[in-house]
C-alpha cells in the first residue's frame, strides 16, 4: 500500500474523533515564510520528501505560483501527527500573503479554529501580519505565533543569545499589543502570545528547526547551543534534535482547540440564528447525527470533476448522493463526491463527519460564503473581506466566438474569488472585471488565457473611485413624471466610525433590530436616527422620519429601489456613493396605486437623491495605499523621491538592521507602474509592500478633470448637472 494511501486511510479514521481534530491557517506578510514552513511540516508528516522540503513548495500548486515565487489561493491538506501518545488530523490551509489575496485569507479564517501567525525574526511585524490578525481576531480565531527565519539573526546580524532575545521579546511584544488592541477581551481570557505558555515557537523554515519553551525542557538545547550549531556548521544535527515539524504540531495540537471546544465559541460569532434550537444545538456540540451545516469557504476547478466547493463541516455528516439546500438559492443541489485534500489533490473518501474540512462536488449553486444544510436555516454571516475592489481593467475577447465562453468563465471567476468584481455592460459589450491591486487582474487575466485557452485583450487598469457628501444639505423636493408624487429628502455625511462598523459588518439589516441599534448607538449614531433605519446599501443609511403618511408602506420598496439606484451612480461621474446618511422626511403620494408605480417613484426618489447629494457638496474620493519601502540608505532619496512624486506623502523614515524603512500613503492611480519605476530608481534594490488603506476626499484641483474624464470614459453627457455650481 503506497504512503498516500496509508495517509488517508489514518485521517479517515481520525475523522470521527473531534476531540483530536485541529482545523489551523497558516498566515503572514509576504516572504516570511510561510509556504516553506508548510513543506516542512508536510515532510514531518511524511507526505514529502525531508530532502525537498522548503524548495518543492507543495503548497503552490498552480504553475503562476511556482513561477511568481509567490502563494496566490489558499491550499488544504490534511495530515497526522503523534502528540502525547495520541494521534491527532491537523487539516491545515496555507494562505497567501501578499495584500492583493487577502481575500482568501478572510475566508480561510472562516473554515479553522487556530491561526498560525508567521513573522520574520529580522523585519517584525508588517503592515500584512496586522490584516491577517485582525482577520483571525474577526473571526473568532485563536493565535499562535511562529517566528521565522532565526538564522538570518545569528548567521547575518552576527547577534549573540542576549541580543537575540531581546529581539524575539520585541516582536513577540508587537504581536500581542495588535491582540490586545484588537480583542481586549479575548487577551484578557490568555489570548495573548507567550514563551512560557508554549504559544512561541522559534526557529528557521528554510533549514527546518525550531525550538520553543517546552521543547528546550525536553532537549536541554538553548539559545546559546543554538548559535553554536549555527556558526559550526553543525545544522543537520540541530535538525535532528529539534525538527520543525515537531516543535510547530505539537504546538498546534496543545494549544489550539478542537471543534468540540472552538464550536459553541464560534457559532455566536459567525451565526445569528435562533440558538434554542435543535440545530443549534448539534452545532455546538459538533454532533455528526444532526442535520449538515456546511460552510462554502472556497470554490475552486478541477478540470475532471468541475467545481469543488471546500468548506468546514459544523454538523452532521456529508456523504455522496445527498440532496443539499444552498442558501439564497431555490431547490436543492445532489452532492457527487466528498473528499479531503492532500495539498493540489483532492483524495475521495466515503464521508465526511462534523468538525472537519471537506471538498465536496455537486454543489453547482454555491459560492464562496453559502451556507449548505439538510433543512433550510438562517444562513452564516456573509464573510465581510476587509478591503473592496480599487482598480479595474476591462478584457475583451480576441476572437468573436470566444465570447461565450469568456462570459462563462468571468462568471466563474467571481464564484470562486468574491473579492473580484465583473461587470458585462450589454450595451457596449464591454466586460470590466475589478480587484484588489494590479498583480490581483494580472493573475486573473493570465489564467484566462493559460487555464480556459481564450486569448484576450486587456484595456488599461482603471481606478474604482467613490462619491460622498462633505456637509449636510438643505431638503430637496423629488418630483415623478406625472406630477403626482413627491418625496423630500435630506442628506448628511455618517461618521467614520459609523461607516467603519457597517463595514465591518457589526451592523447590518440581517441582525435583530435590537444589536443593530446598539452596534449604531455604541459607534456614535443617535438614538432616534438608529431607532427609524429602514435600510442599509453599502455604507450609506436610509431613515424614515416621515409621520403617518397615506400608502407609504405599499410605496416604500420603490423608495429603496429608487434610493439605491442613485447611490450605485452618483451624480458627479455615475461612481458609487459611500458614507451618507439620507433622510426621507415627507412625502406625498397619489392615491390611486395606478399613478404611483415604478416608473414614478424611481425616478422621482434617484433626482431626489441626487439633488440632496449635490446640495451637500458631493465630491470625488480616490483610493489611497499605505505604502512601506526598505532601501539600503544609498538609495533613499530616490525611493522617496518616487513616493513623492505620485502626490504621495512620506509619514516616517527610520532604520531598521542594514536597511532604511521610507512609511507613506499616496493615491492608487497614481501608484500604477510604480514597480518598474522604483526599481530602476533605487538599481532594483528597494523591497517595497502596499496595503488598502480605504478612501479620502480627492484635492479640488483634481476634481473636474477626473470627473470629466471619467465621464468621457462611460460616455456620459460632459455637462455636469446645473447645479454642481463649486468647481
Amino acid at each position: 500500500m503506497g504512503r498516500r494511501k496509508k495517509i488517508v486511510q489514518e485521517c479517515e479514521r481520525l475523522m470521527d474523533t473531534p476531540e483530536n481534530i485541529r482545523n489551523i491557517a497558516i498566515a503572514a506578510h509576504i516572504d516570511h515564510g510561510k509556504t516553506t514552513l508548510t513543506d516542512n511540516l508536510l515532510a514531518g508528516a511524511g507526505m514529502i520528501s525531508s530532502d525537498l522540503a522548503g524548495e518543492q513548495l507543495a503548497m503552490d500548486t498552480e504553475e503562476d505560483e511556482q513561477e511568481r515565487g509567490i502563494t496566490i489561493d489558499a491550499a488544504n491538506v490534511s495530515m497526522t501527527h503523534e502528540y502525547q501518545e495520541t494521534n491527532h488530523l491537523i487539516n491545515l490551509i496555507d494562505t497567501p500573503g501578499h495584500v492583493d489575496f487577502g481575500g482568501d485569507v478572510t475566508r480561510a479564517m472562516r473554515a479553522v479554529d487556530g491561526a498560525l501567525v508567521v513573522v520574520d525574526a529580522v523585519e517584525g511585524t508588517m503592515p500584512q501580519t496586522e490584516t491577517v490578525l485582525r482577520q483571525a481576531l474577526r473571526e473568532g480565531v485563536k493565535p499562535a505565533l511562529f517566528i521565522n527565519k532565526v538564522d538570518r539573526l545569528i548567521n547575518e546580524l552576527q547577534e549573540g543569545p542576549e541580543e537575540m532575545q531581546e529581539r524575539l521579546q520585541s516582536v513577540i511584544g508587537d504581536v500581542n499589543e495588535l491582540i490586545r488592541g484588537m480583542a481586549e477581551e479575548k487577551y484578557e481570557e490568555g489570548w495573548k502570545v507567550s514563551v512560557q505558555d508554549g504559544t512561541v515557537a522559534f526557529g528557521s523554515a528554510l533549514y527546518n528547526w525550531a525550538t520553543s519553551v517546552p521543547q528546550m525542557q525536553e532537549t536541554g538545547i538553548d539559545f546559546a547551543d543554538i548559535i553554536e550549531y549555527n556558526r559550526n556548521d553543525e545544522i543537520d544535527e540541530l535538525r535532528e534534535y529539534s525538527p520543525l515539524s515537531t516543535v510547530v504540531l505539537d504546538m498546534v495540537a496543545e494549544h489550539f482547540p478542537n471543534p468540540v471546544k472552538a464550536q459553541p465559541e464560534r457559532v455566536p460569532t459567525v451565526w445569528r440564528g435562533d440558538d434554542t434550537t435543535e440545530l443549534a444545538e448539534g452545532m455546538r456540540l459538533v454532533d455528526d447525527e444532526g442535520d449538515v451545516v456546511f460552510m462554502v469557504t472556497d470554490i475552486g476547478i478541477d478540470p475532471h470533476a468541475g467545481e469543488i466547493a471546500t468548506g468546514r463541516l459544523f454538523s452532521g455528516t456529508l456523504e455522496r448522493g445527498q440532496d443539499l439546500y444552498v442558501s439564497g438559492t431555490a431547490g436543492t443541489n445532489r452532492i457527487q463526491s466528498v473528499g479531503i485534500f492532500m495539498g493540489g489533490e483532492r483524495e475521495e473518501v466515503e464521508s465526511v463527519p462534523a468538525g472537519n474540512i471537506a471538498a465536496v462536488t455537486g454543489l453547482r449553486d454555491a459560492i464562496a460564503g453559502s451556507t449548505v444544510s439538510s433543512i433550510e436555516m438562517t444562513p452564516f454571516e456573509s464573510i465581510e473581506h476587509i478591503s473592496e475592489p480599487v482598480i479595474t481593467k476591462s478584457v475583451e475577447a480576441q476572437n468573436m466566438d470566444d465570447l461565450p465562453k469568456l462570459i462563462e468563465t468571468l462568471q466563474q471567476v467571481s464564484k470562486e474569488d468574491p473579492t473580484i468584481r465583473i461587470e458585462i455592460n450589454e450595451d457596449t459589450g464591454e466586460h470590466l472585471i475589478s480587484g484588489q491591486g494590479e498583480l490581483h487582474l494580472e493573475v486573473i487575466t493570465q489564467r484566462i488565457e493559460r487555464n480556459q485557452g481564450i486569448p484576450v485583450t486587456t484595456g488599461e487598469p482603471i481606478v474604482v473611485f467613490r462619491e460622498a457628501v462633505q456637509q449636510p444639505s438643505d431638503m430637496v423636493e423629488g418630483q415623478s413624471p406625472n406630477r403626482h408624487n413627491r418625496f423630500y429628502l435630506t442628506v448628511e455625511p455618517l461618521s467614520q466610525d459609523v461607516v467603519e462598523t457597517i463595514k465591518r459588518g457589526e451592523a447590518s439589516m440581517d441582525m435583530p433590530e435590537q444589536e443593530r441599534r446598539e452596534a449604531l448607538q455604541e459607534a456614535g449614531m443617535d438614538k432616534e436616527t438608529s431607532q427609524e433605519i429602514e435600510t442599509i446599501h453599502g455604507t450609506n443609511v436610509l431613515v424614515d422620519d416621515t409621520k403617518g403618511i397615506q400608502h407609504l408602506n405599499e410605496t416604500m420598496e420603490l423608495v429603496v429601489e429608487g434610493w439605491e439606484e442613485a447611490l450605485d451612480d452618483g451624480p458627479l461621474a455615475a461612481e458609487p456613493v459611500q458614507g451618507t446618511l439620507i433622510r426621507l422626511d415627507d412625502a406625498r403620494l397619489h392615491e390611486d396605486a395606478i399613478h404611483r408605480g415604478p416608473a414614478q417613484v424611481i425616478p422621482a426618489v434617484r433626482q431626489a437623491v441626487h439633488g440632496a447629494l449635490i446640495d451637500g457638496r458631493i465630491s470625488m474620493l480616490e483610493p489611497i495605499q499605505n505604502v512601506r519601502i526598505d532601501v539600503p540608505s544609498e538609495h533613499m532619496g530616490p525611493a522617496s523621491g518616487e513616493l513623492q512624486g505620485r502626490r504621495g506623502r512620506v509619514d516616517d523614515m527610520y532604520q531598521e538592521g542594514d536597511l532604511m524603512v521610507v512609511e507613506g500613503v499616496a493615491p492608487v492611480d497614481e501608484m500604477i507602474g510604480f514597480a518598474s519605476d522604483i526599481r530602476s530608481a533605487t538599481e532594483g534594490r528597494a523591497s517595497w509592500n502596499t496595503e488598502n488603506a480605504g478612501f479620502q476626499v480627492m484635492a479640488d484641483n483634481l476634481q473636474p478633470d477626473t470627473i470629466m474624464e471619467i465621464r468621457e470614459r462611460k460616455g456620459m453627457k460632459l455637462e455636469l448637472p446645473a447645479s454642481v455650481d463649486y468647481f
